[in-house]
């Protein structure tokens, strides 16, 4: 890894004197994160020339996030993706191969992981045989974490389409989803794997008709792994979003006041909010989930918020630290174009008393996003925790149906 970085900096000291021999080529590539246990997190992207200037698309089953910050300097090739903090720092060996590292700049140190590509690749993953089984259908599913055997399962709903011998779905849980998985079943393997800049996983198992076994989910830089199976069941429910987290006995109204990225306070008291429906969501710009919810409220707060409607979102980053907090949020809101206003909590999601310091009316918050529905006399109506984004398909049509219902229903109420 240290011969690597060497090696980066030299090519971009070559760069200084003009030698610029390689480029990006365009089209769709396959790339690897290798992680030390061989387990190889595969995922493609698609590059194209935008006014002059490399862009690339990753892709991840119908989901195609831009990435338009790519800059060559000679051999270097430096990619940093939109959200998350996190980059590629890469030697170009060709114009079809890259070759260097995957970064993560965490609150306190940064990590990283080799990462390669190859362009003309439009494969996830080989298929050698026909598919066994078919594994189109909705699935109960349990994790075990190889650490902590004592522990009891965690479970999911698993969410899959297969046509031929690809595949395409994501996991369920009671505080989110897996956004968009891809893969394949090769024979009896079922490999699924996802990258968005933070979620960097995969998974692999043997399937049957009605069981999933054997199942291994590597997740991100480190030795993330837990194992997994499940049994299809067209039934299988998750609990109430509603009962996950809610509103402590005697306590109907939240009182807070916490500062904008202008350094303004603002609070559930101030006039712009009197009279109003007000949509609380706890987020943050390092959850992938918050990423997709933000992109929703986003819009619909401009097409709604003549009606009576408001809608403020509390952070919770990754650091206590103000100004890093902000730096974190600003290219994370201008890139949904958030109008609403966005308060930094200076707490962050890792605290464990994090409900108690913040929104100590709550019993909790057990998960992000959480979604705080305020009726028009101040009083908490509703808590939802978690987010059925894009990648969960009819869940996040069901999702939007039901706001829209509540949303209604509040502003109408007299």
């Amino acid at each position: 890894m240290k011969k690597l970085w060497i090696y980066l900096a030299g090519i971009g000291l070559a760069a200084c004197n003009g030698n610029t021999t390689k480029h990006l080529s365009n089209g769709v590539w396959q790339a690897k994160l290798h992680r030390k246990d061989g387990a190889d997190i595969v995922f493609n992207f698609d590059v194209r020339d935008s006014i002059g200037k490399p862009v690339l698309f990753v892709l991840n089953a119908t989901d195609k996030l831009l990435v338009d910050d790519v800059k060559q300097q000679g051999d270097s090739v430096f990619i940093k993706m939109p959200f998350f903090d996190s980059e590629f720092k890469a030697k170009l060996n060709s114009d079809s191969a890259l070759e260097g590292v995957w970064v993560r700049h965490l609150a306190d140190k940064d990590v990283s992981i080799p990462f390669t590509a190859a362009a003309g690749n439009a494969d996830r993953f080989p298929v050698n045989k026909p598919a066994v089984a078919n594994v189109t259908g909705r699935w109960a599913t349990q994790f075990v974490s190889p650490k902590d055997k004592d522990k009891a399962p965690s479970t999911a709903i698993g969410e899959f389409k297969q046509v031929g011998n690809l595949v395409q779905g994501t996991f369920l849980t009671t505080t989110g989803d897996y956004r968009f998985l891809e893969g394949v079943v090769d024979g009896d393997t079922l490999r699924l794997s996802t990258f968005d800049g933070s979620h960097a996983y995969l998974f692999t198992a043997q399937v049957g008709k009605d069981s999933i076994s054997s199942g291994r989910f590597y997740a991100g830089i480190g030795d993330g792994l837990e194992y997994w199976s499940a049994v299809k069941n067209d039934t299988a429910r998750l609990p109430d979003e509603k009962t996950i987290a809610t509103m402590k006995p005697g306590h109907e109204q939240l009182d807070f006041s916490f500062p904008d990225l202008n350094g303004n306070k603002i609070s559930l008291k101030d006039d712009r909010f009197k009279d109003k429906v007000v949509i609380i969501t706890l987020m943050g710009s390092w959850c992938p989930n918050c990423m997709d919810e933000t992109g929703f409220l986003s819009k619909w707060y401009e097409k709604n918020k003549d009606r009576g409607v408001e809608v403020l979102g509390l952070a919770y980053e990754r650091t206590p630290d103000f100004e890093k907090s902000k730096k974190s949020l600003e290219g994370f809101l201008k890139r949904f174009d958030v109008k609403y206003p966005v308060l930094v909590t200076g707490v962050t999601p890792a605290d464990p008393e994090k409900g108690e310091k913040t929104l100590p009316q709550l019993t909790g918050i057990k998960g992000f996003p959480t979604t705080i529905f305020i009726n028009k006399k101040g009083k908490v109506q509703e808590v939802h925790t978690g987010f059925s984004g894009p990648g969960t398909g009819e869940h996040y049509e069901q999702f939007q149906a039901n706001f829209n219902r509540l949303t209604t229903d509040m502003l109408n109420a007299k």
